[in-house]
């Protein structure tokens, strides 16, 4: 079964292509390298011994998806492409309501044009904006979020609800992912953010290898534990997995399937530190910083409707997740090769 996978050869995408394969699926990527390396297909291959066909461009571009439409039986489309950056964004909106928003219409019509309509959307928790209470849980209102990357992500959601509505045949699913990080137990593929990392993990990381001096933590005053941010961490691979299950339950269900994909607890930026310590062995250097506006004190994920629907859940640990990437980075201090 041909899946196409736009982003997928960036971080969670290229990760779900794996699992993919392992799965079946044949997945088929559509990236333009915007914040990812063509590199990440041969570590495909070393990981499964298939390298799923690349084409790269844009998913604005209407004549290409029209041309991989038309050359492939494509089934389903996992949709990961969008700017993720939520300080870039605020310093350029337009920018990510092109990418983000514009880019999600062209796909769409793409899709209806080809009569593909089964849709698995890379959201985001950002979505639920400041709840007044957590867990958050799927049927809570969403709310205002802080940064036009949020809103972007918000506006794709209810595109393709109003998209449903119109045309009741479509399958969509709205996957709310809390915080990414980790990266393949193999060490052979994780993060590798262009420039500056927007992410706790990879920053991290980086700082133990010798890329960076300090992390930032920024807030040490909130009303949590240890005065540190607490959010919900979620490894890339169990991420990628719930993809997976996605795929099996809900491929031809007509309706918006909305689920949110975490571990269900929160743990502080402290407590992701000391854990990353323990795996590379050393102390990583921080500095407390003044907090960021927009951000929360504390969120986390109500993964119940996912397990009981779709009979996932994570399995992973926070100390999986920094030994995971701790031997990415180690084994790879600059990234992916160019």
């Amino acid at each position: 079964m041909y899946v196409l996978v736009t982003g997928g050869s960036g971080y969670i995408g290229s990760h779900t292509c794996v699992q993919l394969i392992d799965a079946g699926y044949t997945p088929i990527i559509l990236d333009n390298l915007h914040n990812s390396k063509v590199s990440v297909l041969e570590r495909i291959n070393t990981l499964t011994g298939k390298t799923p066909l690349f084409y790269e461009g844009d998913i604005r571009d209407r004549v290409l998806l029209d041309k991989i439409f038309s050359e492939h039986h494509i089934h389903s489309v996992i949709h990961f492409a969008g700017w993720k950056a939520v300080g870039e964004s605020v310093a350029k909106p337009l920018a990510y309501y092109d990418n983000n928003v514009s880019g999600t219409l062209v796909l769409v019509e793409a899709m209806r044009a080809a009569g593909v309509k089964n849709l698995i959307f890379s959201s985001s928790a950002t979505v639920y904006g400041d709840q007044p209470k957590t867990p958050y849980v799927e049927d809570f209102p969403t709310g205002n979020p802080s940064s036009p990357y949020g809103r972007s992500k918000l506006m794709v959601e209810q595109i393709l609800e109003d998209v449903q509505r119109a045309e009741p045949e479509w399958s969509i699913t709205l996957l709310r992912y809390f915080n990414p990080v980790g990266a393949h137990p193999s060490g052979l593929m994780g993060e590798d953010p262009q420039g500056v990392p927007n992410n706790l993990m990879p920053f991290i990381a980086q700082v133990a290898v010798g890329r960076r001096e300090s992390v930032a933590v920024f807030g040490n005053d909130y009303p949590t534990p240890d005065g540190t941010g607490v959010r919900d961490y979620i490894h890339v691979v169990d991420l990628a997995d719930g993809h997976i299950a996605a795929m099996k339950t809900l491929h031809n269900k007509a309706g918006v399937h909305i689920y949110n994909l975490g571990a269900g607890f929160g743990q502080s930026v402290l407590e992701v530190i000391e854990a990353f310590s323990k795996a590379c062995g050393k102390p990583v250097n921080y500095k407390f910083a003044p907090r960021r506006e927009g951000d929360l004190p504390a969120y986390w994920a109500d993964p119940t409707k996912a397990e009981k629907e779709l009979n996932w859940k994570v399995t992973r640990t926070l100390e999986d997740m920094a030994n995971d990437t701790w031997l990415w980075q180690s084994k790879n201090p600059q990234g992916y090769p160019d």
